[in-house]
């Protein structure tokens, strides 16, 4: 079976033995993709031990300061959750979010990514919103707490299960999604302009408007001619503001 570009994506892990676990399985799906932002201590033995023949894996991991570096020529990332739901978040299970995964791996989309974040607090709202949808595995309502290792074990398998299903296969991409980095670009654009025409949240907190944009961009899942075509648009107020400006 040739191996997806596919990567598992672990943030602020704080025992090495659960970077190895993770390792073990991937290997295990034949995943082979692994990156590490700021882990607590790797390399480290109890990774090795715990990897147990996953050495490779654990090898050919790459570890980098944040998520945004971990991700930034993704196309589609999906950030897993043990809530139910997350508000304004599109929230995928986990067999359902594997044949999108396979789908957009096969469609020549760029690496698609799953994210793990810390073993007591998940990911942080910042780290949600770089994401297109949430993954969610579908445990036990009185008891849904997954060891990191368990749930990428749970979703490698369902990933290797969704390449075995042929109705899986999507035509090549004409355009790939936007990487996060593109996003990341358009949306400090976007924050300009709107500081530029004092555009401001209005609402009785006045403090989640970005927060509600990024979410509505992720659902979207722009891809990259539309966020040029978006920051076209940015670029056409500025210059229109600016040429009204000088004819005062």
């Amino acid at each position: 079976m040739t191996a997806l570009p596919i990567r598992f994506v672990l943030v602020d892990t704080s025992h090495p033995g659960n970077i190895g676990a993770v390792a073990r399985a991937m290997k295990n799906m034949g995943l082979a993709e692994l990156v590490l932002v700021n882990p607590r201590e790797f390399p480290h033995p109890e990774a090795t031990a715990r990897a147990s023949g996953a050495d490779d894996v654990l090898a050919s991991a790459r570890v980098v300061a944040t998520l945004a570096e971990a991700i930034s020529d993704c196309g589609l990332v999906l950030a897993t959750t043990a809530r139910m739901r997350e508000q304004h978040f599109r929230v995928l299970e986990a067999r359902q979010a594997a044949e999108r995964i396979v789908s957009e791996a096969r469609a020549g989309a760029g690496a698609v990514a799953v994210v793990f974040g810390t073993e007591r607090f998940g990911l942080s709202n910042e780290h949600l919103l770089m994401a297109h949808a949430l993954l969610r595995i579908p445990a036990n309502p009185e008891y849904e707490s997954l060891n990191i290792a368990m749930a990428a074990q749970l979703i490698a398998y369902e990933i290797r299960m969704a390449q075995h299903d042929v109705g899986s296969a999507v035509p090549p991409r004409e355009v790939p999604l936007a990487t996060p980095t593109q996003m990341e670009q358009f949306y400090t654009h976007l924050q300009q302009v709107m500081n530029e025409v004092d555009f401001r949240d209005r609402t009785a907190s006045g403090a989640n408007l970005i927060g509600r944009i990024r979410r509505l961009f992720n659902r979207a899942e722009v891809d990259a001619n539309e966020v040029n075509i978006l920051r076209g648009i940015l670029t056409a107020v500025q210059k229109r503001r600016r040429k009204a400006g000088d004819e005062h």
